[in-house]
């Protein structure tokens, strides 16, 4: 656990800024048992964790945004973000909150649990992420990664704002995808259906809401 972070790194090589005490930022060392191919659920259950934490403990309006994101309040605006790396093995996940960081250390369109109203210990939420993490992670190791099995793919689900909305999703190489996004598959992967009716899943991508969920 980090106290500070000036030139932190999160997915697409941005940046995560994080004042003095300000944050929760923390990195989790995991060697995980089920096969390679099921890892892409591991940063989705530490999503989820910190997804449970944080209702629990503030109390406030929450949701994930597929793959990564915390989204909190009324406008959904970014206040928690998670990238994970494997090697050799072993996957390391990267979590960092915004918890009473004010709104003029915040980036366009970042929120923090302080700015939404909440006042949250940053022990307290360390404890509670750790401990739902541990449930999540023991359970989706019972199942041997599989997601439906361990219901961590149900439970993801029902955090998703992600899930009947309107989206573009940005890909990797460039290319833009516009549809609806229907569902989570078994591999953690998203699904998006085209005004065509095509339905395409996403592995890794940078999802933009485009209008507020009906």
């Amino acid at each position: 656990m980090a106290e500070e972070q000036t030139s932190g790194r999160g997915r697409l090589e941005r940046n995560w800024v994080s004042p003095r005490g300000a944050g929760l930022t923390l990195s989790v060392l995991l060697r995980p048992p089920p096969a390679r191919s099921t890892w892409g659920w591991l940063p989705l259950l530490a999503g989820l964790a910190t997804l449970d934490a944080v209702r629990e403990l503030s109390g406030l309006q929450a949701a994930l945004k597929w793959p990564n994101d915390l989204l909190l309040g009324p406008g959904q605006a970014k206040a928690a973000g998670i990238l994970a790396e494997s090697g050799d093995g072993a996957v390391v996940l990267g979590v960092g909150v915004n918890i009473s960081t004010t709104s003029e250390e915040l980036p366009a369109g970042a929120t923090s649990l302080l700015v939404e109203g909440a006042l949250v210990a940053r022990e307290a939420l360390l404890v509670g992420l750790l401990l739902a993490l541990e449930s999540l992670y023991a359970g989706w190791t019972a199942a041997d990664g599989d997601a439906e099995a361990s219901g961590v793919l149900a439970a993801y689900g029902r955090g998703c704002a992600t899930l009947g909305r309107a989206v573009t999703v940005h890909l990797p190489q460039g290319d833009a995808l516009q549809g609806i996004a229907e569902a989570i598959d078994a591999s953690g992967g998203l699904q998006v259906r085209t005004a065509d009716g095509t339905l395409t899943t996403v592995v890794a991508a940078d999802v933009v809401h485009v209008r507020p969920r009906e």
